[in-house]
């Protein structure tokens, strides 16, 4: 018996949808129908330069030396 929408929370319908996906899709293809349409927000490469700077290479292999990597 299906559970009526009415009574679902909106996390048990959205782990509906996710399961009706799989089902129909397979992982894959819901991972890649959920990428396609949810596609962020803003300009990463503007927010990046925020982030950074623009540190030289110096900066850069220092602060790899500093993590161990």
């Amino acid at each position: 018996m299906k559970t009526k929408i009415e009574n679902m929370t909106p996390k048990e319908i959205r782990l509906a949808g996710y399961e009706a996906l799989k089902e129909k899709l397979g992982v894959v293809g819901m991972i890649r129908f959920m990428q396609d349409i949810d596609k962020g927000y803003g300009d990463y490469t503007k927010d990046r330069h925020k982030w950074l700077g623009n540190p030289d290479l110096d900066e850069i292999a220092n602060e790899i030396k500093k993590t161990g990597k």
